[in-house]
């Protein structure tokens, strides 16, 4: 099942986006769809990152004793 979605856009943005699928023979929905899906993918990324930054009960500890952990050798 899909949903449609409209937006709108700059011109110049949407000229750019035309150009691009025409080069690699794409429809515009195909890129739009996955510019949103890495865009939410990387978002997620950032806010769980960002959650576990501002996390004062989170052990920090450095990049060796990672290493350690993870049994990895320099």
């Amino acid at each position: 099942m899909t949903t449609s979605i409209t937006v709108r856009v700059p011109d110049t943005l949407a000229h750019q986006i035309d150009d691009l699928a025409n080069t690699l023979e794409r429809s515009r929905g195909y890129l739009i769809r996955k510019a949103m899906e890495m865009y939410v993918s990387e978002y997620a990324d950032y806010l769980i990152a960002l959650d576990r930054m501002q996390d004062k009960d989170d052990d920090i500890i450095s990049s060796q004793e990672l290493r350690n952990a993870l049994a990895v050798s320099d």
